[in-house]
């Protein structure tokens, strides 16, 4: 039990930076968002630590995630510098795609990998707050309505390719598997 509550507080001590990170405050501040797009993603690791059972280990879910948001924001990231989209606020060029939604998104969409399948209400839940994430960042001209739109879609086929990547890293839900034995090496093929 102990160290589950150290696992969840190491999950949730960014979140806590992230809130105390701005000194002023503006009425356009991100600071609300800034923490609710990683609540999806949080749950995720909260619920594993709490001992929910989801759809992978932490190998495989720490790997699989991992390699989900290296691919979403490096996507993310280029076509920011490279498309030069104004925001509505006019504050700056990098407004296409959403950051914000990609992370919300992605975060979503593992919350429903992994315990999707155990109930719709997880499905629902990180959809939902996601979906709140996005429609909260285009009504306070942060974002266009494309923007928040090609975030989400962003993260979602980030974590699709990321969990297809990471499982070929881990070699967790692969098809093939290699045993080693001292009189022979044998290759199975799961159809």
């Amino acid at each position: 039990m102990r160290n589950r509550l150290v696992i969840i507080l190491i999950a949730f001590l960014p979140l806590l930076a992230c809130a105390q990170e701005t000194d002023r405050p503006s009425p356009r501040s991100d600071r609300v968002d800034d923490v609710i797009r990683f609540v999806p993603v949080a749950s995720v690791f909260a619920l594993k630590a709490c001992g929910v059972e989801g759809a992978s280990s932490w190998k495989r879910l720490i790997v699989n995630t991992a390699a989900s948001y290296v691919l979403a924001a490096g996507t993310t990231w280029g076509l920011k510098h490279a498309i030069h989209e104004r925001r509505p606020d006019y504050s700056d060029t990098h407004s296409m795609p959403s950051g914000h939604a990609m992370v919300a998104f992605a975060g979503a969409h593992i919350l429903n990998k992994e315990y999707g399948r155990r109930s719709i209400w997880y499905s629902i839940a990180g959809y939902s707050v996601a979906t709140a994430v996005s429609v909260n960042r285009v009504c306070r001209d942060r974002h266009h309505w494309y923007d928040v739109c090609a975030g989400a879609a962003i993260g979602i086929l980030g974590t699709e390719a990321g969990y297809w990547l990471g499982d070929k890293i881990t070699g967790e839900h692969s098809r093939y598997a290699v045993a080693v034995g001292p009189q022979s090496v044998s290759l199975s093929i799961v159809f």
